[in-house]
């Protein structure tokens, strides 16, 4: 089930990243519609941390396995996305609603 929530993870990641509104190359009258890209971003952010803690709380059991090649490959995986995400919040934050 851990691994499910990863990959959700990974796809919700995925889906904000494609749809990043950074940059000021902005097509004649669409300027409307970049709250809502905003918004979608930082809900996608929201749950991309949520199914990171909640495949990190069921991946890593409390005994360990004998290979912890696959625990650190897990680690980068979820630091990734994770810190990713609170990077969007951030940037979100300190350039868009100030």
């Amino acid at each position: 089930m851990g691994a499910v929530l990863l990959v959700a993870a990974i796809m919700v990641w995925l889906t904000s990243i494609m749809m990043d509104p950074r940059g000021d190359s902005v097509a004649q009258g669409t300027d409307y519609f970049r709250p809502t890209v905003l918004t979608f971003m930082r809900h996608s952010a929201i749950g991309t941390l949520v199914l990171c803690a909640l495949s990190a709380w069921l991946l890593f059991p409390a005994r360990r396995p004998k290979w912890p090649a696959r625990d650190w490959a897990l680690i980068v995986v979820l630091v990734l996305l994770a810190g990713s995400s609170i990077y969007t919040l951030v940037w979100q934050y300190v350039s868009v609603f100030h």
